[in-house]
């Protein structure tokens, strides 16, 4: 028997529409220099039809890739909504990638235009002699002639944003495109060999926002006023862009403005009351906060913590100094990237509760997980067995663009390096990657755990531990710290401090103090750099126990 049910597709563009009509008041508003510049929804929608019929002028006429080299603002939600909806694909680019990687992705996707920010401009310049494929550049703001010269060269066409917008009507009849056409596009962020594609279709974003919007993940909706930090090009902006138009949530963007004070004003000012960024930056809000009694953030309920595991010590800090609830969240490029947020049963409570939020949370729905461990066999959801995650569902890829990596999947399955266990209820807690589980004498030592428990110490600011070889024992774990500032702690207290948690033997008998924990192009810990520095000598490294 077949279904009575009309077979009407998931596009983006009825997520545009549909914000800009229902939720036409609501608001995105960007920081600058001189203060808050806001834009309905509704000026939203006009704007995204002058820009999809300017590129039509530009020859975006199919799935040709509009790439953008951006800040989060208004013009860069605009690309967001209206590139997919008129058929193309949107390219965001990590803007902290290096050289040769920003080079390897734009020619990768074979991108024929860019939209770059003003203030970015200069930087993207020196790239654009490696494009081969590019032969757009639109600007977003003014910029001097000899960066605009630069951009042209090549015979390469440069266009003004808002003149580009404005010689165009603000109509435009959005095509009823396949659900499952690509949509958008990700590279991941390329901790080792080239950075990988993942091609987001309008289905599996449609979908995955409708869970952003669900009360056991974002719970976006009108009431809020949700700050963006988290970057539109880091892993699909997290769902949030699509998130507020479906639910109405009004989008604060911060622009290049990612410090903590700016954030703190930002907060302020506008009254945010949910957010979402990487644990550094809540790391250094933290420190603002604290040394800065003035600043009111009494606005802020709730923020989002994803891209690596928040230290709990952390989560702690702000929910009894500050009220503000920290909420963990698992995904990655690959699963668009919501796998598990942590919204804690509602009949849990005390350290039951505490022990929830400090998990990567209760996978979503439509995301099916499994443990395999290490004999390639399932493991079971019973919260003690430990083994690497694999996940499945409509918003998780199942290959990469252009890119052939079968150990990335196992029948139909994406292998996600993560190393964990699954308790009965489906709550996720991870306790390494893969890559970073330190085998020791035919056991598992869990890096993060040490870090958690260093970063928990009230004179460490930051923490990484690595594994390192070790002609005995195979791995031992080398930890790295990061004291803070005003303080003063050597070896022999932190690992004191560790022996109160851990059996002697993990304990890491190698010890570096340095000046700041390397980072990823996304904010997470560089460990492969660790590694290297360790390899060649260029830790100060000092042994105890």
């Amino acid at each position: 028997m077949k279904s009575t049910m009309q077979p009407v597709p998931l596009l983006i563009s009825q997520i545009l529409e549909y914000g800009a009509r229902a939720h036409g008041t609501s608001e995105v508003v960007t920081w600058t220099p001189e203060g808050p510049r806001r834009s309905s929804y509704a000026d939203v929608g006009r704007d995204c039809r002058r820009l999809a019929n300017a590129l039509r002028g530009l020859g975006v006429d199919a799935d040709q890739r509009v790439a953008t080299f951006m800040w989060n603002n208004e013009e860069h939600l605009e690309l967001y909504l209206a590139v997919p909806s008129m058929g193309a694909v949107l390219h965001a680019i990590n803007i902290r990638l290096f050289p040769e990687q920003l080079i390897y992705v734009a020619n990768h996707a074979e991108d024929l235009v860019v939209v770059v920010d003003n203030s970015l401009a200069a930087p993207f310049s020196q790239l654009l002699p490696h494009l081969k494929t590019v032969r757009h550049v639109v600007v977003n703001g003014p910029v001097p002639d000899d960066v605009r010269a630069a951009l042209g060269a090549d015979g390469r066409t440069v266009h003004d944003y808002r003149e580009l917008l404005d010689a165009q009507p603000d109509t435009f009849e959005w095509p009823e495109l396949d659900e499952n056409s690509g949509a958008a596009m990700c590279y991941t962020s390329g901790t080792t060999g080239n950075p990988k594609g993942v091609v987001y279709s309008h289905r599996s974003n449609y979908l995955h926002t409708m869970q952003v919007c669900m009360n056991s993940a974002m719970a976006m909706s009108e009431a809020q006023r949700m700050l963006s930090i988290v970057p539109l090009f880091h892993a699909n902006a997290w769902g949030i862009p699509y998130g507020a138009l479906m639910s109405g949530a009004t989008l604060v963007m911060p622009d290049r403005f990612l410090q903590a004070e700016p954030l703190a004003q930002m907060i302020q000012t506008l009254g945010v009351t949910h957010s979402a960024a990487v644990p550094t930056i809540w790391n250094d809000l933290l420190q603002y906060l604290d040394s800065h009694p003035d600043a009111d953030v009494s606005t802020l309920q709730s923020c989002i913590v994803g891209g690596s595991a928040c230290p709990p010590a952390l989560m702690k800090a702000f929910e009894d100094r500050y009220g503000i609830d920290v909420v963990h969240a698992w995904g990655m490029t690959e699963t668009s990237p919501l796998g598990s947020v942590a919204v804690p049963p509602a009949d849990s409570e005390g350290e039951e509760r505490w022990a929830y939020r400090q998990s990567q949370g209760r996978l979503s729905p439509l995301v099916q997980g499994r443990l395999v461990g290490p004999d390639g066999r399932e493991v079971a959801w019973d919260g003690e067995q430990v083994g690497e995650l694999e996940v499945r569902g409509p918003w998780v890829t199942g290959s990469y663009y252009r890119d052939d990596d079968p150990a990335k999947f196992d029948g139909g399955w994406l292998r996600t390096g993560d190393v964990g266990s699954l308790s009965p209820n489906g709550y996720l807690r991870l306790t390494d990657r893969a890559k970073d589980v330190i085998k020791s004498g035919g056991e598992w030592i869990s890096s993060v755990e040490l870090e958690n428990v260093l970063m928990a110490h009230p004179k460490v600011k930051e923490a990484s531990v690595v594994g390192v070889p070790d002609e005995r024992w195979g791995e031992r774990p080398l930890a790295t710290v990061v004291v803070a500032e005003g303080q003063s702690v050597d070896a022999e207290e932190l690992r004191d401090h560790l022996a109160q948690h851990f059996a002697k033997w993990q304990l890491p008998e190698r010890w570096a103090f340095i000046d700041e924990v390397p980072k990823t192009s996304v904010g997470k810990f560089d460990k492969k750099v660790l590694r290297k520095s360790y390899a060649e000598g260029a830790l100060e490294v000092q042994t105890i126990g």
